[in-house]
């Protein structure tokens, strides 16, 4: 039987972020892109979310490459835990790599792994694959496309992308694209993210001229945070500075990092002089300052954040100072970038945030630019993917108007295999995926069992049991006594804790009634009695820890 091409979305179907789509044929393996998600609000104490990568660690011996397109965090951000399961190499354009790099050095690894520097333009052979590099817009400098050579065919990964006439790097390279559309193009993947907008994404040039604006003829000072990946943004704010005759310092460890490594690989421009340390704008009038900050998204441990709750050590908010958000939240960041404004609004700062200012334009293309990539490409088969459901259907929508066949689309999710032959496109079997959770060091030490837990404990609290027992005979020398985390007021409830423990002392009775002698049926009988007393009381159910010492 022929071998089939396989697209394995691991990653990046019915979520926003944690992009990864493995591709296998026969011996050979390459994976595109390797991202990181966000935790939701009741994944309590996770810091991040990776894909789950069982099918790639049991087929490591086919992994060819890692292929990256661009540096935001939901398609590089999972690599150095990826990577120390499944090390390959890592392929890219200078500036995504150089953030990869910072990634892998933070986490110990980047001796241990091979990056690969390539530019737009330039094909890669890993095993059967030929990966070509396209130039594509982005809200990051150095994004593009791949087009994929396999034995069935041309793939396209549009990745993140827009199309930017006015763009500092070149517009989108739409070129390609209807070059390799006249070839032939098996299959489309293209980003869905903003599908539900109609019209053009706007261009960046629309936020330099809203930051002059805000800058012409302001007397206080500035402070403006951005996505730290954002180039093309940092740069307007540079060049504005300067315009003004205003000193730059930034603060936000992402941001030092990315500026860096951007003013090192020649993406930024800084006029000499221009910045200073943070450390040095006390000493400098308030008209001649410009503070540069993260924190757009509301992260709690973000110089924005410590700057509005008073935990900055360098900077406090003043009144009258500015503050411009060039930024929109992510969804599910709302309420996080809210509480942010409202503090800064109640130490008087004047706070720019408005979508109506202008001050934010998306990195991602709108309903006509997709028709246009459809256009040209003219794909025999279409595969929506970096979205939710909502946004696959309606990307699906989009390319049935372009007179896509509908039979030729396919809405896939994470774990289905997508089987390509020449002639056939569909789904078929199903491989292990899902998420991965990121607690501090631990990978995937938080479980679902874990996670409930923490759920518990977080809805209803814990009440600890404490009871000694006599070693010779059993009976009960000391307890029990009730410990309460995250229930009741301790204080305000004397009556209904020293009840507790007369239900608790009522089950250890109980228990030497029956002749009950083991500690695991003890426990069993204690947390039975107390959780139904409780409930008929409270109405709640905390976690009831049990712990039985023997004397």
């Amino acid at each position: 039987m022929a071998e089939k091409l396989k697209i394995i979305p691991l990653g990046g179907l019915n979520e926003i972020g944690k992009n990864m789509t493995l591709l296998e044929y026969g011996k050979d393996m390459i994976v595109i892109d390797c991202g990181l998600g966000f935790p939701e609000d009741d994944m309590y104490g996770v810091d991040l979310v990776i894909p789950d990568i069982s099918y790639l660690v049991k087929n490591k011996n086919k992994l060819k490459g890692y292929f990256i397109t661009h540096g935001h965090e939901d398609h590089i951000g999972g690599l150095p835990y990826i990577l120390q399961a499944a090390n390959a190499p890592v392929h890219g354009t200078p500036l995504t790599l150089g953030l990869v790099g910072l990634k892998l050095e933070e986490h110990e690894l980047l001796r241990k792994c091979k990056l690969m520097t390539h530019q737009p333009g330039e094909v890669v052979k890993a095993g059967c694959f030929t990966v070509e590099f396209i130039h594509v817009n982005h809200s990051i400098a150095d994004a593009v496309a791949f087009c994929i050579g396999t034995p069935v065919g041309n793939l396209i990964f549009t990745g993140d992308f827009k199309i930017d006439p006015t763009s500092e790097d070149g517009m989108t390279d739409l070129g390609r694209f209807g070059v390799l559309g006249k070839e032939g193009v098996y299959a489309l993947l293209a980003d869905s993210t903003n599908v539900e907008r109609p019209g053009y994404t706007p261009s960046e040039s629309v936020v330099a001229e809203s930051l002059d604006r805000q800058f012409k003829g302001c007397k206080s000072r500035i402070i403006v945070t951005t996505f730290a990946s954002n180039m093309y943004r940092i740069q307007s704010v540079l060049a504005t500075a300067a315009r003004y005759g205003r000193k730059v310092a930034v603060t936000g460890r992402s941001m030092e990092n990315i500026l860096k490594v951007a003013t090192e690989l020649g993406y930024l421009e800084v006029p000499p002089g221009l910045l200073v340390d943070i450390n040095q704008i006390k000493s400098l009038p308030k008209d001649k300052v410009v503070i540069v900050s993260t924190g757009s998204q509301g992260e709690n441990m973000s110089a924005l954040y410590r700057m509005a709750f008073s935990s900055h050590r360098q900077v406090e908010i003043l009144p009258g100072d500015k503050v411009i958000i060039s930024a929109s939240a992510i969804p599910g960041n709302e309420k996080a970038v809210s509480r942010i404004i409202n503090e800064l609004y109640r130490k008087n700062a004047d706070v720019v945030y408005d979508k109506l200012e202008g001050l934010h334009v998306s990195g991602h293309a709108c309903q006509e630019e997709l028709k246009i990539v459809h256009a040209l490409t003219k794909p025999r088969f279409f595969i929506p993917v970096h979205g939710e459901q909502r946004h696959l259907h309606k990307h699906s929508t989009l390319a049935q108007s372009m007179g896509m066949n509908p039979k030729n689309i396919i809405i896939a999710d994470l774990g289905k295999v997508i089987e390509c032959t020449p002639k056939t496109c569909k789904i078929g079997t199903t491989v292990t995926a899902g998420k991965i959770l990121v607690d501090g060091t631990g990978v995937g030490d938080v479980g679902s069992v874990v996670l409930r837990d923490r759920k518990h404990l977080a809805q209803d609290g814990m009440i600890v049991v404490c009871v000694n027992l006599s070693s010779e005979d059993g009976s009960v020398l000391s307890g029990p006594d009730i410990i309460s985390r995250g229930f009741v007021q301790v204080k305000d409830n004397e009556d209904l804790m020293e009840a507790m423990r007369m239900v608790a002392g009522h089950a250890l009775e109980t228990c030497q009634d029956r002749g009950i002698s083991d500690w695991a049926s003890i426990k069993s009988t204690i947390k039975n009695e107390l959780g139904q007393f409780i409930y008929r009381n409270t109405k709640k159910n905390p976690m009831i820890l049990p712990i039985i010492m023997e004397i």
